[in-house]
């Protein structure tokens, strides 16, 4: 049955720490007037030096951040660290599980944001132990950042992390057959796509990536601040610049927004079904890329899927930026924990 559109949080309290911007964490800082017709010279020869430019401000962003995460992990979390799933120096991946695991575990596998060109899972390990001390097993892969890969790369590597996961779910304290696929950002497009190309063959033959879960393993998919259709952008946005480059670098193409073929398979609406899992999806109110999770989640619940969301009104205080869920001591914050902790349990049960 599909549970109803829930428009706002309710009453989640007053946030204890302010959320300072409305602005992505990993992008403060790239408004400046200098730093704007800096990034816009360099788009007319290359995406590279803007993607460098971006990667350490998501490098500087997150390091306050990363530091109250780790501060607030909880003892109790065994880690296996940058354990090889595939032969590339990328293809590593973290995974947490309660240290009294005493057997086979519902697992979140989570894939990273930042832009396609930023971002690591090393920033997020705090963060992953919190998840893993409510009794879940959490798989964090890493995977190869655009320039230096393309599309669909990522998408393939999360798959071959499926794989490498299930190959050693005794170890790792894995349940194969109740898997949850979750991300943030960039990482959130990455998991819809996965789950869409597990569930709509069509799909995965577009991309030329081979399903390596059936549909029944997928019981969920948590989807947190995402872009999911870039031809949906807002070409208003000051940060427009920024994704134009990531755009180019991620797909080759300096002329991306006028391939057809690739914004149609990168927007995952176009080609979701019925068969899509269970969806949680949330954004923050200051976000910019709201619209992207609103018209998903219509797209979701026209075709019958069962969708929570926690999403807030206009006027909620604070303003909630990008990626507001990793914020360390909001009150916010918690309440998106709490509903991903009670959707996964309630999906894979």
């Amino acid at each position: 049955m599909t549970v109803p559109h829930e428009a706002t949080t309710g009453d989640t309290g007053t946030s204890r720490t302010p959320v300072s911007a409305a602005r992505p964490a990993g992008l403060r800082g790239f408004a400046g007037r200098a730093a704007l017709g800096l990034l816009r010279a360099s788009l007319l020869v290359s995406p590279r030096p803007t993607v460098l430019l971006v990667r350490r401000q998501f490098a500087r962003g997150v390091v306050d951040r990363t530091a109250r995460l780790d501060a607030q992990a909880p003892a109790g979390v065994t880690a296996v660290l940058d354990e090889p799933y595939g032969p590339g120096a990328d293809d590593v991946l973290d995974v947490f599980h309660p240290a009294d695991a005493a057997g086979p575990l519902a697992t979140v596998v989570w894939t990273h944001g930042g832009a396609f060109v930023g971002g690591t899972k090393d920033e997020l390990r705090g963060w992953f132990r919190l998840l893993a001390s409510h009794g879940v097993t959490v798989v964090a892969p890493r995977y190869t950042r655009a320039p230096e890969a393309r599309y669909p790369t990522p998408v393939r590597q999360v798959a071959a992390a499926l794989r490498h996961v299930q190959e050693h779910a005794a170890r790792f304290h894995v349940e194969p057959s109740r898997l949850v696929l979750a991300g943030d950002s960039a990482g959130a497009q990455i998991s819809a796509q996965v789950a869409t190309l597990t569930t709509a063959p069509s799909y995965a033959r577009t991309l030329g990536v081979e399903p390596t879960v059936d549909p029944a393993q997928l019981r969920g998919v948590v989807l947190c601040c995402g872009v999911f259709d870039l031809a949906r952008l807002d070409p208003r946005s000051p940060l427009r610049d920024v994704l134009r480059a990531c755009g180019w670098a991620y797909s080759g193409n300096r002329r991306f927004l006028d391939d057809e073929a690739f914004l149609s398979s990168m927007s995952v609406g176009r080609h979701v079904t019925a068969a899509f899992p269970s969806t949680f999806v949330t954004v923050g109110n200051a976000d910019p890329l709201r619209g992207q999770s609103l018209a998903l989640t219509a797209t979701l619940q026209d075709h019958g899927v069962d969708v929570e969301t926690l999403f807030f009104p206009d006027d909620h205080t604070p303003a909630l930026p990008h990626e507001y869920q990793f914020e360390p001591g909001s009150a916010d914050a918690d309440a998106a924990l709490d509903r991903i902790v009670r959707f996964v349990r309630r999906c894979t049960a």
